[in-house]
C-alpha cells in the first residue's frame, strides 16, 4: 500500500490549478490512473485519494463510517460523499480545484499538501498555520512521550 508523506507550499494559480509534487504523482502513476479522488475533508482541508485507497471505501460496504447515531452517520456520508469528485492530473502535474472546494478550505493563494499515510491533505495557508498552533502542538506532548522521541 502506498504512503504519502511530507509537506509541500504551492501557490494556486488564477485558474484553480494547484501543482501536485511528483512523489505523489508517482503513487498515482503506479496505479496505471490519472485521476485522484478529491473531496471535503475534516478540519477545513481537503482530502485526496488514490484510486485504490478510495475504492477500499467503498468495497468494504463503508464501515469506517459506521457509526452507532445513524443520523450522524447518515449526515457525515452525505457531506463526505457528495462533494467528491474525480480530479485529473493534468500533463504539467496540476490539478483543477473546484470553486466548491476552494471555498470549503478558504484557499486563496498559498497552499499546503501534506501527506498522512492513505491520504493527502490540501490546506489553506492560513488554516495550516492555525491548525499547527492549535492542535499539532499540543498532541506533539502527547505522542513524543509515547513514542520516546
Amino acid at each position: 500500500m502506498s504512503s504519502f508523506y511530507g509537506e509541500y507550499k504551492f501557490v494556486i494559480d488564477s485558474k484553480n490549478r494547484l501543482f501536485v509534487p511528483s512523489k505523489f504523482r508517482d503513487e498515482l502513476k503506479k496505479e496505471k490512473s490519472k485521476n485522484f479522488m478529491i473531496t471535503i475533508g475534516l478540519d477545513g482541508c481537503l482530502y485526496m485519494f488514490l484510486p485504490s485507497v478510495w475504492n477500499e471505501l467503498i468495497k468494504n460496504n463503508m464501515e469506517i463510517f459506521r457509526a452507532d447515531n445513524r443520523e450522524e452517520e447518515r449526515a457525515f456520508k452525505r457531506f463526505f460523499f457528495s462533494n467528491a469528485q474525480e480530479i485529473s492530473v493534468d500533463p504539467q502535474g496540476r490539478i483543477l480545484i473546484s470553486q466548491n472546494h476552494k471555498n470549503y478550505a478558504e484557499i486563496k493563494k498559498e497552499v499546503f499538501i501534506i501527506g498522512v499515510g492513505n491520504k493527502i491533505e490540501i490546506w489553506s495557508k492560513e488554516k495550516w498555520e492555525e491548525y499547527n498552533k492549535s492542535a499539532i502542538k499540543s498532541s506533539l506532548k502527547k505522542f513524543s512521550k509515547i513514542l520516546d522521541i
